[in-house]
């Protein structure tokens, strides 16, 4: 995995600041200057963290979009899709499928533009391209 990341951040050039906030994005958020852009990669791996580290997701759901919408900066977030598949049979995957639906649900209804990629394919989904 390290290596996977080292040739990330190798393939995306020096003109990228990276900022690994793991649990408490708002504060990152709160300190981007006014007129940049951030790519918050990503939602669903953010999500994840703060399910495993028992945290309240859904009051932490609410405080990320405050925060994207109070953020300076022009925001991107990536997110995956995680319901098209089969419902898992265990309760924490559920928790965390549903979570994850309800967190995309609340960061398209403020996004200006929501694009879905499959296979490599941009479907607009709100706004314009």
């Amino acid at each position: 995995m390290r290596a996977k990341i080292t040739d990330h951040k190798d393939q995306r050039g020096t003109g990228w600041t990276t900022i690994e906030a793991p649990l408490d994005i708002t504060d990152a958020l709160k300190s981007c200057p006014a007129g940049s852009v951030v790519l918050l990669d990503c939602a669903t791996l953010w999500l994840s963290n703060m399910l495993l580290a028992e945290r309240d997701i859904t009051s932490a759901g609410t405080v990320l979009c405050d925060a994207i919408a109070n953020c300076p900066a022009q925001v991107i977030s990536v997110s995956n899709e995680v319901g098209h598949g089969i419902v898992p049979d265990n309760k924490m995957a559920r928790q965390f499928r549903n979570a994850q639906g309800q967190l995309n649900q609340a960061l398209a209804a403020q996004a200006g533009l929501v694009v879905q990629v499959i296979a490599g394919l941009p479907q607009t989904l709100k706004g314009t391209l």
